[in-house]
């Protein structure tokens, strides 16, 4: 009997970079479930349809996602662990298309943004945004189209029988999203690793610095904070931080007690381990 696959919920089409990263965390024993949407992701996983989900936090290029950011205050889900990919671009196309013939080039914005460089070297193409750059590679091998072409991952490629025309056309190389991976249930690292929180303070003088210090007298070492606006009123906000360390350590326990004590809202997203860097 062969072994049962555990199902992945992720944003986008097949081929899309977020189920390359699944593959790469998971090491290719599962089945990717694509969806429509982040939120779709993240009520697959509630709803226990997908086991997880893996959805992208932040660039190293344009920062964090904050849609997903924002997700994590709506859904009761942990994270349970990550993984940073290096994003490269390539140029793809149906195999009877060569690069003089391209005329046309679809992709999602941002990959758009991110080629700039290699797109402004292309005489008379025609750019067309799409909704997701695995779906534009789709889009290309559905339509067949004279002359068009998609800019997405190696994996769409080989997804939609498209070949590379131009490999790494990214305008930076040291280009790297990192993914979360979400869970009903937590699983946290008996040390070391990192912890995720959000939490929201009273607006008086000193309360972010009475925050911070919560973790400097315990020597945490915090690797991001971020604020975000509250909706409910102006000039309100969310932070989002993450820090060195396991809630398994009383250290950290000791950390999250105090800051407890003086903040207004305080929620743990998840303690896992540290991502491997892939690419």
């Amino acid at each position: 009997m062969l072994p049962v696959k555990i199902r992945i919920a992720f944003q986008g089409e097949a081929g899309a970079f977020s189920e390359d990263a699944a593959y790469h965390f998971w090491n290719n024993s599962i089945t990717p479930v694509p969806q429509k949407t982040f939120r779709d992701v993240f009520e697959n996983v509630l709803s226990e349809a997908c086991a997880f989900g893996i959805i992208p936090i932040e660039n190293s290029l344009t920062g964090s996602v904050h849609q997903n950011v924002d997700l994590f205050l709506e859904f009761e889900l942990s994270i349970i662990g990550e993984i940073v990919l290096r994003i490269q671009h390539h140029l793809l196309a149906r195999q009877s298309v060569k690069l003089e013939d391209v005329r046309r080039i679809y992709s999602h914005p941002q990959a758009l943004l991110q080629c700039s460089d290699f797109l402004e070297k292309m005489k008379h193409i025609e750019v067309v945004p799409m909704y997701d750059t695995a779906g534009s590679a789709k889009y290309v091998f559905e339509h067949n189209e004279k002359g068009s072409a998609a800019i997405a991952s190696l994996r769409a490629g080989q997804v939609y029988h498209l070949h590379a025309l131009k490999k790494n056309i990214e305008n930076n190389h040291q280009n790297f999203t990192r993914f979360l991976v979400i869970s009903k249930t937590s699983q946290i690292p008996r040390k070391g690793g990192k912890t995720s929180i959000v939490f929201s303070m009273k607006d008086v003088p000193g309360a972010l610095f009475k925050a911070m210090g919560v973790f400097a007298r315990r020597g945490i070492n915090l690797f991001k904070i971020e604020s975000r606006p509250i909706r409910k009123g102006p000039w309100k906000y969310w932070f989002y931080l993450d820090f060195e360390g396991s809630l398994n350590q009383p250290a950290c326990q000791n950390a999250l007690h105090r800051l407890g004590e003086i903040t207004t809202f305080l929620k743990v997203l998840g303690s896992y381990p540290k991502g491997k860097v892939v690419g």
